[in-house]
C-alpha cells in the first residue's frame, strides 16, 4: 500500500504541477505529500524531478518512470473495476452436475431464463446419476438430493423433498399395505441396480436411528424416471423423492406408505467448493433456482 501511495503520489505532483495542487487532489499536506515521493526516490535510488519553490521539472529517469507509473495505476483501476462487477454481475463458463431426472426436469429447463437474464454466462450441464467428484471434473456446481456432503463443501437449501415409499391405489389392494419395513419383503421393490448406484438398498429412519433395507423385485435399472414410470403403472413400490411425484399424489394416482419410518431431510442442495470470494455466476443461479421453485404451485404442476 505503501508503494502504491509513493506512485499515485509522484503522478498526482507531476500532472498538477505542483504540491499544492495535488495535495489538495490526494486529501493530504503538502509536507505529506512530498515525504512520499522523497521515500519513493530513496526506495529506487534515483531522482526523479528536480524541485524548486515554483517549478517542478522531471530527470530523465522520471519521464520514462511515469509513463510506467501511468500504465500501473490504470491496470490497477481495470483490475478493481473488473472484480467490482464481478460481485453484482455474472460472467463466465458456468458447469453444474445434477441427478439425470431432475436435472432434465428441473435445473435445464430454466438454463434460457437465466441465460437471458445473464448474457456474459456460459452454462454446461451433465445430468447423471453417479456421485460426482466436482473438484476433480472441474464442476462449479452441483445439485444434490439428500445424502451426506463433503465437509469442504457449502451446502445451500434450494428446496425441502423426502423420501418416501409409494406405489398405486390398485397395488395396494392386490398386494396390501405394507405397515413395517419387514413388510417390503414380500412385496415387489422396484429399484436402481448396481449401475445406478443405488445397491445398498432404501434408507429409512427407525427409533432414531438410520436403516437400511434391501429393495427386492423383479425389475430394477438405472434410471430414475423408468423407476417413477413403473410405479405409477401399478408394477410395484418405488422409493422415490416427493419432488418427483407431488403432482401424482395431489390426484390421487400414487399414495405413499410407511411415512413414520421415512427420512426427515433429504432436501434439494445446491454444493460448491468452500470459497471466499463465491463467483456471481454461482451465487446468482442458485438465486434463481430457489425462486424458481419457491413459486406457488410449482411442484405440483404437470411436466
Amino acid at each position: 500500500m505503501d508503494k502504491l501511495k509513493q506512485i499515485e503520489a509522484f503522478v498526482a505532483v507531476v500532472e498538477k504541477g505542483s504540491l499544492a495542487r495535488a495535495a489538495l487532489v490526494q486529501n493530504i499536506t503538502p509536507v505529506m505529500l512530498g515525504r512520499r515521493i522523497d521515500a519513493l526516490e530513496r526506495r529506487l535510488g534515483v531522482k526523479l524531478m528536480h524541485r524548486t519553490t515554483r517549478h517542478l521539472t522531471l530527470t530523465e529517469q522520471g519521464s520514462v518512470f511515469l509513463e510506467d507509473c501511468r500504465k500501473l495505476l490504470s491496470d490497477f483501476d481495470v483490475a478493481e473495476r473488473n472484480i467490482s462487477e464481478g460481485r453484482h454481475k455474472a460472467t463466465g463458463h458456468l458447469i453444474v452436475s445434477a441427478p439425470a431426472s431432475f436435472g432434465r426436469q428441473h435445473v435445464a429447463p430454466h438454463a434460457p431464463a437465466f441465460l437471458r437474464a445473464n448474457p456474459e454466462v456460459q452454462l454446461s450441464f451433465n445430468l447423471t446419476d453417479q456421485v460426482i467428484d466436482l473438484v476433480r471434473e472441474g464442476y462449479d456446481l452441483g445439485i444434490r438430493i439428500g445424502g451426506v456432503i463433503d465437509p469442504s463443501f457449502v451446502a445451500v437449501k434450494l428446496a425441502s423433498n423426502r423420501r418416501v415409499v409409494c406405489g398405486t391405489p390398485e397395488y395396494f389392494e392386490r398386494h396390501g399395505i405394507p405397515r413395517t419395513l419387514d413388510d417390503l419383503a414380500s412385496h415387489n421393490c422396484l429399484a436402481f441396480n448396481l449401475q445406478g448406484g443405488q445397491q445398498r438398498g432404501w434408507y429409512f429412519q427407525q427409533n432414531g436411528k438410520a436403516v437400511t433395507v434391501k429393495a427386492q423385485g423383479n425389475l430394477d435399472c438405472n434410471d430414475g424416471e423408468l423407476l417413477h414410470r413403473w410405479a405409477c403403472e401399478g408394477l410395484g413400490l418405488a422409493w422415490r423423492s416427493t419432488w418427483e411425484i407431488q403432482a401424482q399424489l395431489a390426484e390421487g394416482s400414487l399414495i405413499t406408505v410407511l411415512d413414520d419410518y421415512a427420512l426427515p431431510d433429504y432436501d434439494i442442495m445446491a454444493v460448491y467448493l468452500q470459497q471466499r470470494h463465491l463467483p456471481a455466476k454461482i451465487r446468482f443461479f442458485i438465486d434463481a433456482l430457489k425462486a424458481v421453485y419457491a413459486e406457488p404451485g410449482y411442484w405440483t404442476r404437470g411436466r
